[in-house]
This record gives structure tokens, sequence and C-alpha cells, in this order.
């Protein structure tokens, strides 16, 4: 029996239910009559076999070869996958040869005018002559050149399949993003060509080709949907918003990196004035060996290609990605609102881009949680099965139960296509509240004239609030928000115990805020979605 994956399947043994009232049950996905949750499979129900060549996720050069069986069968099927896209590593082969003629082309080795930025940066940070940063940058750029050319050859030798070659060249594009910022180039020219041929060896080398090492097991069976879950969190539309997100960072990082590397004159800042200059020429920006900014723009471009790597299984097929980009996502996150914080504590002025690439940085948290949530649960479920671990983690696998995605994906009505990209997010007026109050406070010291102590412990406590209110727009981080009752809590006593206020107004209007900030973190919001077991984390404590 085949089901077509674009409409929803529909078989003897195949109930749907509602995960907060088990009495409802259809023969059919949909939405609870009674509460309007999404309807998921009912435990102990089934669904028929997706036929492995109706299209739904197939990987390049599969097609016809789902009657394949047994590790032989298994063993072609790579291979075949492997000669049907080949085009990739010739072109990672092109991009060496490109390099090696870069230096010469691009004028690496020609006489270098410095501008007065240029000049500022090697006072600063005490760095080698122009003349010796431009020879490392080529004799970088030539090596990783004839680096590409030999591992391009190997990734694309079909007599004898390299499958780490892929992975060195994913390496080797990590350097090329990096290698601008070791050398501290003064060519803006060796900067965006370092940038953009990095960036394309990483796609072409693990993000084009079929990903190697990956389980037939795990790429072949099912399910799309998490079973207990209503939707699979690693559709292309679900992980789509977190991609303009990583590319608004990107620029902005990769401007700030430009004014920290002396390839422009100067940073601009719509609001702070000099605010942006200061911020990333400050000592805790020269803290970091390497120019913080333009680092920040490798971050935001990895999170980019992460995004785009696998399929709508990549919970489970793909559980080392998920943590992957989590690491780069939840950490630096932190990152992102730690300077922010020190911003006007430590330095004394505000920096605009930083607040919008910091803000970019944390919305993105929500919108990749539950991908997390469910490859934990995998991993549990393999675990609990007696499946090894760690080949579970770096291969992936199949699991019992779930079913084939019910979304339409692209091509579908904007509406529905924008409904299925939010799934697991939700906005509830309470947490849009929080961040408001939260930013509120960030600029108390502006609005309300505190000052010292007070000011601070504001600013502080306010970026706070809305960082943990945006996380909370997660479904599956929804119980985070009772994190702001403690913020709330600590802002009605902050005035009596702190120095630096400076009105008997704003003590109120902060104790005020407080009060409003810990009635706002008690509605949990609107829950349109099922998780399986973490439905008892979501709805905790009732």
């Amino acid at each position: 029996m085949k089901i077509d994956a674009d409409t929803p399947a529909k078989a003897a043994g195949a109930q749907y239910t509602c995960p907060m009232h088990p009495e409802v049950v259809q023969d059919a996905p949909g939405n609870c009559p009674k509460c309007g949750m999404t309807l998921v499979l009912k435990a102990g129900a089934t669904m028929p076999a997706q036929d492995a060549a109706s299209g739904h996720d197939k990987m390049p050069g599969m097609e016809g070869m789902a009657g394949m069986a047994g590790p032989q069968g298994s063993g072609d099927m790579m291979v075949n996958a492997h000669k049907a896209l080949l085009w990739p590593h010739y072109m990672n082969m092109i991009l060496g040869v490109w390099l090696v003629a870069s230096p010469f082309t691009l004028g690496y080795l020609s006489e270098f005018i410095p501008n007065a930025s240029a000049l500022r940066v090697m006072a600063e940070r005490g760095l080698s002559s122009f003349e010796m940063r431009n020879l490392w940058m080529t004799y970088s750029d030539i090596g990783t050149g004839l680096v590409l050319i030999l591992l391009g050859y190997l990734a694309a030798n079909t007599a004898r399949r390299y499958p780490w070659a892929q992975w060195a060249l994913a390496v080797v594009g990590g350097w090329l993003l990096l290698a601008p910022l070791v050398f501290w180039t003064p060519l803006a020219s060796a900067y965006a060509n370092d940038t953009l041929v990095g960036s394309l060896v990483i796609a072409l080398s693990v993000l084009i080709p079929m990903m190697p090492g990956m389980s037939m097991a795990g790429m072949m069976g099912g399910p799309d949907v998490p079973p207990g879950w209503s939707y699979t969190p690693s559709s292309w539309l679900q992980r789509f918003p977190v991609a303009p997100l990583a590319l608004i960072g990107f620029f902005l990082a990769r401007y700030m990196g430009a004014y920290q590397l002396g390839h422009i004159d100067s940073a601009w800042d719509p609001f702070f004035g000099l605010g942006t200059q200061t911020i990333i020429t400050s000592d805790a920006s020269k803290a970091w060996p390497i120019a913080d900014g333009a680092l920040g723009g490798v971050v935001y471009m990895l999170e980019l290609v992460m995004t785009f790597m696998g399929g709508k299984t990549r919970w489970r097929t793909m559980p080392w990605m998920v943590l992957a980009l989590a690491v780069l996502i939840l950490p630096l996150g932190g990152v992102s609102i730690y300077f922010i914080i020190i911003q006007p504590i430590v330095i004394g002025t505000w920096c605009t881009i930083c607040l919008i690439a910091g803000l970019a940085m944390v919305i993105m948290i929500p919108y990749s949680l539950d991908e997390f949530v469910a490859m934990g649960q995998f991993l549990v479920d393999a675990r609990r099965k007696g499946k090894p671990f760690w080949r579970a983690f770096w291969t992936g696998d199949a699991m019992d139960d779930g079913m084939p995605d019910p979304a339409t994906g692209l091509g579908a009505p904007m509406s529905d296509m924008t409904g299925q990209a939010a799934r697991g997010v939700t906005l509830p007026w309470s947490l849009l509240a929080s961040c408001a109050v939260g930013v509120c406070y960030m600029f108390t010291r502006l609005g309300l004239g505190t000052s010292g102590q007070m000011a601070n412990s504001d600013h502080l406590t306010g970026a706070l609030v809305v960082t943990f209110s945006i996380i909370a727009f997660a479904e599956v981080a929804r119980p985070l928000r009772f994190i702001n009752i403690a913020f709330g809590l600590w802002l009605i006593a902050a005035p009596w115990l702190l120095t630096g206020n400076a009105t008997a107004f704003a003590t109120w209007t902060g104790m005020a805020g407080g009060a409003l900030l810990i009635a706002l973190s008690i509605p949990r919001g609107r829950i349109a979605n099922s998780y399986a077991g973490w439905d008892r984390v979501i709805y905790w404590p009732m």
C-alpha cells in the first residue's frame, strides 16, 4: 500500500487522539473538537509503511533502489548515491585552483598603502607589518587551495570511496573563514575572498552531497514525526526562521569585523553616536586574540550552513548535528547577552548594531529547542531499547511508531507555510508584555535617571527578563517563564538594597514593574502542539 506524502494517511488501525482529551478518537489527522489541539497517533496504533520511492525526503541517487535489501544492497545504494552527485567535489577542486591564483590576481603581494584605520589597528594590537601579514595570507591561500584540490579529488573518487575527505573539506572551509582573522589581514579583498570560498566549500562538501557516515536504517526507516508529537521539528519550513536571523547576524557582525580589522574608517551607530566604535574597540573586545566581531560572523555563517543540513528526519538521523547547532545557538546566545549586559555597566555606552545582532541570536533559540528535545527523546528511546548510544548519536537510526509528516511543505499557500514555520512557537500576550517590561528596565538610566548600582541592576535584570521571555516563546520551554518571578522579586527589593536610585518616583515605578512582571509570569499561554512525554514538563505544575 502506498500513501501520498502530501495527504493525510488513512488505514485500518490508524487512530488519532488528543493528548489532553484521550476520549477524543478519530481515524484521520485533525484537531480536537474540545480544545483545538492537533491530534496525534494513538498509542498502539500503526501506520502503513511509506513507500521509499514516494518522493518523501528522498536523497539524490536513491530513486529506484528501494527494493534493495541487506548489507550489500545498502552498500550499493550508498555507492550509487555518491556517483549521482559528484559535481560538488569537482567544484571544490575548482575553488582550490581559484585560491591558488587569488594572491596574484587580488594583489596580496602588491604594495599596500594603509589608511588611517589600518594604522590604528596595527598600533592598538601590536601587529606585524602589513607586508608580513599579506605574505602569511598568500601562503595560507595557496596551501589551502592545493589541499582543496587533493581532497576534492579524493571525495570524488568512485573507484574507492574516501568519506572522510568530505569532512576534511568542511574543516578546510572552516579554516578559510578563520584565516583572515588569525592573520589580521589588512586586505578587504582577502577577507571577502576567504569568507565566500570557505562558505562555499562547507556547503559543497557536506550540505549538498549526501553526508557520509549516516545509518541506512535511519535514512530509509521511519518516522518523520516523533512518536507522540503533532509535527516534525526538522522540516525545512520549521528550520527556515533561523536562516534570515543568521544572515542578519552575519552581515552585522561582518560589518563590525571590517572596522576591527581596519578595512573601513568608521562604524555607524544610529542612536548612540560613537557607541559602536567604542564597544568594538574596548578593552573587553581587545581581550580576544582575534577580532571578536568578525568571529561572530563566522559563528553566524556556521549556523546558517548547519540550518540547512539534513532532511526532515534529522532529529533521529543526525543527532550530532542537532546538538552541534544547539551548542552554537544556546551558549553563544548567552555570550551575546553577556556582551549586551556589560555595555553600559563596564564600558559606559550602548552599541545599536551589537544589540540587533544579539537579539537575532536570542530569537533563534526558541526556533531550535523543539528539535533538540526530539533528538533527546530519540536517544533516550534508543538507549532504552539496548541500542549502542554513540552509534545512534553519530549515525542515527529508525524509530518505532510516529507517522509521516502531514504538513504540505513547500508549494503550499503562503499562509500555510508561515503557520508551518512557526510550529512549536507561540507568542502569548503575557510573555510579550514581559519583554516590554524588560526593555524598559534596560534603559532606566535614560528614562528614569537611575545611576550607580541601581541602574546597573535594572539593566542586568531587564536584559535577562527579555532573554528568558523570548526563549519561553518555545512551547517546549514555556516553564522558563517562572524564572521571571525571581527577577520580579528582585526588582521589588533592589531599591531598598542598592544605591543610586534618583527619585522616589523611580523607586515606586520600579517596584510596580517588578509586581507586574510576577503577575505576567503566571499565565502559561496557548500550547498548540503535543510533545509526547515532554508534555509533563510543559504543563507543570498542573
